[in-house]
């Protein structure tokens, strides 16, 4: 069902947050969430007073896809990144993305990072060292997020593993509102640089000291994007 997708899409267009659209249609923000989640469908006159608000037609707004409309991925590149420093965490759990997410924003303030540096960027990759037995009988999985530490940041608050990312080479790729459709959006991000690189693998082994693959979100001009970086040498190249 597209409606759900349409009205998220266009609220963030419109550069209005979830509470701000619940109070030009008089209702609660959860109301909007139910709406963008197709968990509610809104009333016919809802629908009507969306479509003034977003200058669509109900037609529009009910039956087409209108995200397809916009470019969800940007072209591959290939970028040279720099040696970095980070601070990273990691966690195995039933939902370890927004588990460490809040553990590595919570050090970020203690540490005193986030005070001299409020844009410092959050990376996030998936720990693949969970078993099998962990992941089928307990639902277990393992995700770390790493904070990039920029020059001339010195601490030594605990909780955290300081470690280096080498010099190397990453294909990139941008993603429009990963999250409008997650299991959709991120995976095809991934997909298209895999088929950038002609491959459909990743190497048993690869340096320690460099990242196979991390994800970086953040917001531009209202819209939330997030860059997927694969390190050019951590997969298997077609013959």
């Amino acid at each position: 069902m597209n409606l759900g997708n349409n009205i998220c899409f266009l609220r963030k267009k419109k550069k209005l947050t979830q509470e701000q659209f619940a109070e030009l249609m008089d209702v609660t923000r959860q109301t909007v969430s139910r709406w963008e989640t197709d968990e509610v469908v809104p009333e016919l006159d809802r629908l009507s007073q969306m479509c003034g608000i977003f200058a669509c037609t109900l037609d529009d707004l009910v039956r087409k896809d209108l995200t397809s409309k916009e470019e969800v991925y940007s072209p591959v590149e290939i970028k040279k990144l720099p040696a970095f420093r980070m601070a990273r965490y990691v966690m195995i759990s039933p939902s370890p993305e927004q588990d460490v997410i809040n553990y590595m924003m919570a050090w970020g303030k203690t540490s005193g990072l986030l005070a001299a540096c409020p844009d410092a960027k959050l990376l996030g990759w998936d720990f693949p060292f969970v078993s099998q037995e962990q992941q089928m009988r307990f639902g277990l999985h393992g995700y770390v997020a790493a904070y990039v530490l920029p020059d001339g940041f010195e601490t030594n608050c605990p909780g955290v593993e300081y470690a280096t990312n080498s010099e190397a080479e990453y294909a990139v790729i941008t993603v429009t509102d990963p999250h409008v459709r997650s299991f959709e959006r991120i995976p095809g991000g991934y997909q298209r640089i895999m088929e950038y690189l002609q491959t459909g693998s990743f190497k048993e082994k690869f340096p320690e000291n460099i990242i196979p693959c991390f994800e970086y979100e953040y917001d531009k001009d209202g819209i939330h994007y997030m860059d997927i970086f694969i390190y050019t040498d951590s997969v298997v190249r077609g013959k």
